[in-house]
């Protein structure tokens, strides 16, 4: 029996690394450990030499699809007598590392497929919950204070988890083992509405909030990594508003719209495109727009092209599903650093 130590560099935090690992030591029966620290994920195996060769082999083929590896090394003893023990994942331990270089904060990520379902199955715990998130999606980069990354590191410390979102974190059978944004309506953070004052206002905040915007005002979208300011985007007077208090004369606007049907009415999606925006980072693409289109001009004045992107947060779904398309600009003066 041998024991294998590994060092997993890379963007290995916040990506459901530590469960993936978990199981694949236990599907090849091999013991030990594996633990976050601020500078890597660290592995210790106990087992036989062709396990160990094997959990290496889908170490590096088959890590969780947000998991980006730079560089693994491994050391191995010789003959290590000491009986295997069940492969369990430890606390994480902050190091003191002179190397930048291995310090990977995993980026924010889309609502995936699986949590999308959830978010409209009224049937589901978490039906409609504006912050819905797992193990393959969610808030990481935004809500991060420090590495390692655990919850009691991230601005999620505030909220403890009710006993279901506590057994789902426990539980190595669950998309939400070991995911620190885990959360639910009874236990984690709810919607506000504010006004300008930054008064609250009564009443269901969604349901408000939609309300505001389909009567032409603005409304600042608190996102992932900053503000959006959000008009509907049929409203050619509200676009205007939103021009002149932004200061920005000319330049386009980017639009988000519920999903590729409704983009599809405005503007040419190819199939590379659509698979391009729905993908992990939500990005805003380029497209050619439809002469079709009832869009107001004042979007991009004089462009034959338009900014698209699909919602990345629950919250972004609930609101534009109301809407045709909903103007998503940063929530700064233009040219200004991002206000968050």
């Amino acid at each position: 029996m041998k024991r294998t130590r590994i060092k997993v560099y890379g963007v290995v935090q916040g990506v459901g690394f530590r469960p993936f690992v978990l199981k694949l030591a236990r599907s090849l029966c091999l013991g030990g450990w594996v633990k976050n620290t601020s500078e890597c994920v660290e592995i210790e195996l106990l087992g036989e030499e062709s396990r160990i060769r094997e959990f290496i082999k889908k170490l590096r083929t088959s890590h969780p699809p947000l998991a980006r590896i730079v560089n693994i090394e491994i050391t191995s003893d010789e003959e290590y007598a000491k009986e295997i023990i069940d492969f369990r994942i430890l606390k994480s331990e902050r190091k003191i590392s002179s190397r930048k270089e291995d310090l990977w904060i995993p980026p924010d990520v889309g609502t995936c497929d699986d949590c999308l379902r959830e978010l409209f199955d009224p049937k589901d715990r978490r039906y409609r919950y504006p912050f819905i998130n797992c193990t393959n999606c969610g808030p990481r980069f935004t809500i991060i204070i420090s590495l390692p990354y655990d919850r009691e590191k991230t601005t999620m410390k505030a909220f403890k988890m009710c006993e279901k979102c506590q057994s789902e974190y426990d539980n190595p059978d669950d998309r939400r083992f070991h995911a620190q944004p885990n959360a639910c309506p009874v236990c984690g953070p709810r919607l506000k509405l504010l006004d300008r004052y930054g008064r609250v206002i009564p009443g269901d905040a969604l349901e408000n909030a939609i309300k505001i915007l389909k009567e032409g005002k603005i409304l600042a979208v608190k996102g992932l990594g900053g503000f959006h300011l959000a008009v509907d985007a049929l409203n050619a007077k509200a676009i205007e508003e939103l021009r002149r208090r932004k200061r920005r004369p000319h330049k386009p606007f980017a639009l988000m719209a519920f999903n590729l049907e409704r983009i599809s009415k405005f503007a040419f999606l190819s199939e590379r495109e659509k698979e391009d925006i729905s993908s992990p980072i939500k990005p805003i693409l380029i497209l050619r727009k439809k002469k079709t289109s009832i869009l107001p001009e004042v979007i991009a004045p004089n462009n034959k092209y338009l900014g698209f992107m699909l919602p990345y947060t629950p919250l972004h779904y609930l609101l534009t599903e109301k809407f045709e398309a909903l103007i998503m600009t940063s929530g700064n003066l233009s040219d200004e650093p991002i206000i968050y």
